[in-house]
C-alpha cells in the first residue's frame, strides 16, 4: 500500500510502541534474530550470543565460535529491514559486528488531493561494534559503540551511540540473568531539530529445563523493558522446545503494546547452519510481521 507523508510519521513514531512519540528512529525497536523475537523479543538474555548482541553486548562474552548472521524482517505495508551479523576473535577478545538497513518504500507526496505528485523512500541504518569479557568467573560486561543514519525525502542526519550491559551464569544451575542498557547518544539536526534515541533498559532471566528421558530442552525467559523517555513498562515472556538440538518450537508474549501482543515461531539446526522463522500478528489491519533468521556457526 502506498502511503503519504503522514503516514510515515506515524509509522516512525508510534506504531511498534504505545507511548514512543517522545522519540524517533523506531526501526532500533525492532528485535534481531528470529529466535529472540519468537521467544517474546526479550533478548538481554540468549544462548544465541550473536544475535544477542544486538540486545546485550555482555553475551558477546559468551561466545566462542565464529558466526555469520542473517535476518529479514517483513514489518507492515512496505516496511522492510534487513540485518547482518558477524561474530569473531581479536586481541584475544570476542567481538561482534551487527548492521541494520531499514526502507519505507514509494511513500507518496500530495499537497491537495488527487494523484501523487512524486514519492520517495526513507532509509535508515545503523552499524556497531560489541565486545564482551568476563570480569568474574560467573559475571560478563559488554559495550558496543553504534553509528546511525537517517535519510527522510532531501534531509540526512548521522549520530553515534552506546550500549552496556552484563549478564551473570550460573547463580544456580541453568539461570542466566541479564540487563542492558541500549541507545544512549545523540543525532545532528535533522532539517531543524535532531531525532532523539530510543534509550532503554532491559533486565531479565532465562533457566533451561533438561529433558533427558527425550533429548529435549525447555528454556522459559522473562524481563522487562522500558524505554527511558516514558513512563510505561513491557513484560516480554517466552518458551523454547528444543528436541534433540535439530528442532526447535518457540511462543512469547508481551505486554503493554496496542498493536501486538503474541509471538511464535520455529527454528531448524543442522551441521552448524540454523534456520529460524518468527510470526508476529499485529491488530487493526496492519498485516502481520514474518521475520527469517539464518545463521552459520564455523
Amino acid at each position: 500500500m502506498k502511503k503519504i507523508l503522514l503516514i510515515l510519521a506515524l509509522i516512525n513514531i508510534s506504531i511498534f510502541a504505545q507511548s514512543a512519540g517522545n522519540t524517533g528512529l523506531a526501526f532500533l525497536k525492532n528485535g534481531f534474530g528470529a529466535r529472540n523475537i519468537a521467544m517474546g523479543d526479550l533478548g538481554v538474555v540468549a544462548k544465541d550470543n550473536l544475535t544477542g548482541a544486538y540486545y546485550n553486548p555482555a553475551l558477546i562474552a559468551g561466545d566462542n565460535n565464529s558466526a555469520l548472521s542473517f535476518s529479514h524482517n517483513q514489518l507492515i505495508q512496505d516496511v522492510s529491514s534487513e540485518m547482518f551479523g558477524a561474530g569473531f576473535d581479536l586481541f584475544g577478545l570476542n567481538f561482534a559486528a551487527v548492521f541494520n538497513t531499514t526502507s519505507i518504500s514509494d511513500i507518496e507526496i500530495r499537497h491537495k488531493p488527487g494523484e501523487a505528485e512524486s514519492t520517495f523512500n526513507a532509509h535508515y541504518f545503523s552499524g556497531s561494534l560489541g565486545t564482551g569479557f568476563f570480569v568474574m568467573d560467573n559475571l560478563a560486561a559488554g559495550i558496543s559503540v553504534k553509528y546511525l543514519f537517517e535519510s527522510l525525502y532531501t534531509n540526512n542526519a548521522s549520530g553515534l551511540a552506546v550500549d552496556f550491559g552484563f549478564v551473570h551464569f550460573g547463580l544456580v544451575e541453568n539461570l542466566e540473568l541479564g540487563l542492558s542498557v541500549s541507545n544512549l547518544g545523540s543525532m545532528d539536526d535533522l532539517r531543524n531539530e535532531a531525532t532523539k534515541l530510543p534509550a532503554g533498559l532491559r533486565i531479565g532471566g532465562s533457566y533451561i529445563i533438561p529433558l533427558e528421558q527425550i533429548e529435549a530442552e525447555v528454556t522459559v525467559q522473562t524481563g522487562l523493558q522500558k524505554y527511558l523517555d516514558t513512563d510505561d513498562t513491557h513484560i516480554h515472556s517466552g518458551f523454547e522446545f528444543m528436541f534433540r538440538n535439530l528442532v526447535a518450537i518457540r511462543a512469547g508474549y508481551i505486554t503493554g503494546y496496542e498493536t501486538k501482543d503474541l509471538t511464535a515461531g520455529i527454528g531448524l539446526n543442522w551441521m552448524g547452519l540454523a534456520f529460524d522463522y518468527a510470526f508476529v500478528p499485529m491488530q487493526y489491519n496492519l498485516g502481520d510481521n514474518h521475520i527469517i533468521s539464518l545463521q552459520y556457526n564455523f
